[in-house]
């Protein structure tokens, strides 16, 4: 096991991992951990008391961060016809068609947004494989499969994200950036935390959602009380 450094055993000092911290502890705490030279992420897992390997249980969804990501969303449509203008000018990094998943197809993934229209569909089956694993496929239920491609390129550029179940029935996402505000990350972290609960399948009984921690890149994790939100 490495050992870490100094400057992360110091800020660790500051986190009592015995502790249920309230929302406001958390992000008043957060920045005060930072540690790198770079702008780090701000990260939250939230534990579900879900099944994902059944169906109605896979919760996935999206929601617009109101203060935005703090990251440079490179967006890619896949679209042809008068979309291809539409997307071009709501400010896509990259439009196209066949030509697209050619380039993908060569190895290219130059992207972290995947929107499609519906008649491009059955032609991005064929990257499948490739888009699927790395969580760049679009799909109708994260809004990316979409005739209003304007739409969706400047909602996701400003800050709309995609939230989905993990194999272990975590959900991982980034929250913003270590510059943030206490304000600005309280307003992301309940705009997510409101967009899961409404997600809750309706056969979840008992307990929905579990532990949830807020971390930097390079920092410890903080535990958040949700209990009282």
């Amino acid at each position: 096991m490495s050992k870490k450094g100094k400057k992360y055993q110091e800020v660790a000092k500051l986190v009592d991992h015995a502790k249920l911290y309230t929302l406001d502890e958390a992000v008043e705490l957060l920045p005060k951990l930072r540690t790198a030279k770079f702008d780090e992420t701000i990260e939250i897992s939230m534990k579900l008391n879900v099944d994902p390997k059944q169906a109605d249980q896979n919760v996935r969804g999206v929601v617009s961060l109101p203060a935005g990501t703090g990251k440079l969303v490179r967006v890619a449509v896949f679209t042809k016809g008068d979309k291809t203008t539409e997307a071009t000018e709501a400010g896509a990094d990259i439009v196209g068609g066949e030509d697209l998943i050619e380039k993908i197809k060569g190895g290219w993934l130059e992207f972290d947004v995947a929107i499609a229209t519906p008649d491009m569909m059955a032609t991005l089956g064929k990257v499948a494989r490739v888009l699927g694993p790395r969580g760049l496929m679009p799909n109708p239920k994260a809004g990316t499969v979409t005739m209003e491609v304007g739409k969706a390129v400047r909602e996701f550029k400003a800050g709309k994200i995609e939230f989905r179940v993990d194999k272990i029935g975590t959900v991982h996402c980034p929250l913003g950036k270590s510059s943030f505000s206490p304000a600005a990350i309280k307003e992301n972290f309940m705009a997510l935390f409101e967009a899961v609960q409404k997600a809750r399948p309706a056969s979840v009984k008992g307990t929905y959602l579990g532990k949830t921690h807020l971390a930097l890149t390079m920092s410890p994790a903080i535990r958040v009380d949700t209990s009282k939100l």
